[in-house]
């Protein structure tokens, strides 16, 4: 069994516009049409039991229809965090809405979503969220769509790690993507997961490992990024390293059973 922690999804009547608009930035080919059904397709030839969809709402505007879709998309293989824009009034409400529309967690991007990861208007709402018992996830690091600054860079992550005991917090693309150097002086080591999205294929395998281990495997979860990366590529690329058969598990499976409690 395979959870994949950190994939993205549209509604049908978005997804075309929305994949040639995001391939033109990053300029990165989709590896499916960025629907449900491409992902439970990809799912199938994965081999893949669950995957968690991480929406971004890009505009206050965009937050509860982005979130009212991902809890409609949900069922006993899709699951699905909410999304919610630092700028929205009614931050607190709609937190408490994601909470009971059966969401796990909150995506934030704080690239698309113009705030710095550490800015202390967030902390009301990290503190929140991790009240209502939901998981946080970041993009982490540099976005390759799009120009500097990096809003999420490790350092400035790792503030919020420390101002947060207990909350369960996830940084995307190995903590940091294009970053790694940053990641292991600021954050290896400290109460986050990271997920594996964007990781290898773009570090060395031997950082990867480094990271991995120091970190700690019980504190690593799989994520392929799909559509910007091709599920069954992703695994692969895993199993490449070959990992013990227990650290391979956690890895792929019994972390994230964990941390969503499935």
């Amino acid at each position: 069994m395979v959870v994949d922690f950190h994939v993205h999804c549209f509604p049908d009547s978005l997804a075309a516009k929305a994949l040639a608009v995001l391939s033109e930035g990053s300029g990165i080919p989709p590896s499916s049409d960025g629907t449900i059904a491409g992902l439970k397709q990809s799912m199938e030839r994965a081999e893949i039991a669950f995957s968690i969809i991480q929406p971004i709402a890009t505009k206050p505007s965009q937050t509860q229809s982005a979130n009212n879709w991902a809890a409609g998309v949900q069922d006993d293989r899709i699951l699905a965090f909410g999304t919610l824009h630092p700028k929205l009034e009614d931050w607190e409400g709609e937190a408490e809405r994601i909470k009971s529309l059966g969401l796990q967690g909150v995506k934030f991007h704080p690239d698309y979503q113009d705030f710095f990861v550490d800015d202390e208007s967030m902390m009301p709402i990290y503190e929140r969220l991790a009240g209502l018992g939901l998981i946080i996830l970041f993009h982490a690091g540099i976005d390759i769509g799009l120009p500097p600054p990096c809003h999420c860079p490790p350092d400035r992550l790792a503030k919020v790690v420390k101002r947060l005991g207990g909350a369960r917090l996830v940084a995307a693309h190995m903590g940091g993507f294009r970053c790694w150097d940053e990641v292991e002086k600021h954050l290896v080591g400290l109460d986050l997961f990271f997920d594996t999205s964007y990781g290898l294929g773009h570090m060395q395998p031997g950082q990867f490992l480094r990271i991995l281990r120091n970190h700690g495997i019980e504190r690593c979860l799989f994520g392929s990024d799909s559509p910007w990366a091709d599920q069954q590529t992703e695994i692969a690329k895993i199993d490449l390293l070959k990992l013990t058969p227990g650290d391979r598990q956690a890895v792929m499976e019994g972390n994230a059973k964990r941390i969503l409690k499935l």
